[in-house]
């Protein structure tokens, strides 16, 4: 549902939405996305990206220095929301304004380091806003209070903290319990699963990564409403 009320989501769903952005996508992402979401956004260039495979968006989301005049023709005017101001970007734009019980991101990882940072920066700090991001051999997601991974033994699970956060897991070759984690400390990466993976975190922040094949798996885990959900960060 598209609503146009100010101070509310510009998209509302209460299934999962994907959400398409501009930069390197890969030759499977979008297929992936498509086959898993009924409702599309696209955060300003990757309508282009999006439109390649014959899907219009359901909504445009940005400040459209990205979206060219010939894609932005081909759009109903009703799907489009431009957002000017140059201080977030359009990941950050699109992922406020929109409100389901998850997003899955395609379009958002790889290419320069500086965008993949300030994506995960968003994701940090959008913790009421769960999102789950395709990358070329991974899936990134911010942890919810707790979250069971059905995951290989031997699976690389990598954790790693925005902000100073702590926690218990089982099922990690290395478990995280009593360890305080946070960007300039301890972190978790390259961590194995020995079998199901369990987390709980007593605080939004900490990024996980896990082998693209466990897509379904994260999303059902976010979906089963047994992971909990961070509150709205304060403005």
């Amino acid at each position: 549902m598209i609503n146009l009320k100010k101070n509310t989501p510009i998209v509302r769903s209460s299934e999962p939405i994907g959400l398409v952005g501009g930069g390197q996508i890969g030759p499977d992402d979008l297929n992936q996305l498509l086959i898993r979401v009924k409702t599309v956004v696209a955060a300003d260039g990757g309508a282009a990206s999006l439109m390649e495979t014959g899907r219009v968006p359901d909504a445009v989301i940005g400040d459209f220095d990205s979206l060219s005049a010939e894609h932005r023709d081909q759009i109903p005017a009703d799907r489009l929301f431009p957002i000017p101001e140059q201080n977030s970007t359009d990941f950050d734009k699109a992922l406020r304004n929109v409100d389901a019980p998850l997003v899955l991101g395609a379009g958002f990882l790889g290419g320069r380091l500086d965008h993949q940072l300030a994506v995960l920066n968003v994701l940090a700090r959008w913790p009421d806003r769960p999102c789950i991001l395709l990358g070329a051999h991974e899936v990134v997601f911010l942890a919810p209070p707790r979250i069971t991974l059905k995951v290989t033994p031997g699976d690389v699970v990598s954790l790693f903290p925005f902000q100073r956060v702590k926690g218990r897991s089982l099922g990690l070759e290395w478990p995280i319990d009593g360890l305080v984690m946070e960007p300039n400390g301890g972190v978790g990466t390259s961590n194995r699963a020995l079998a199901d993976v369990e987390l709980f975190i007593d605080g939004p922040g900490l990024l996980v990564m896990v082998p693209r094949y466990a897509l379904d798996q994260v999303m059902q885990a976010f979906l089963s409403e047994q992971t909990g959900r961070w509150p709205a960060r304060e403005e």
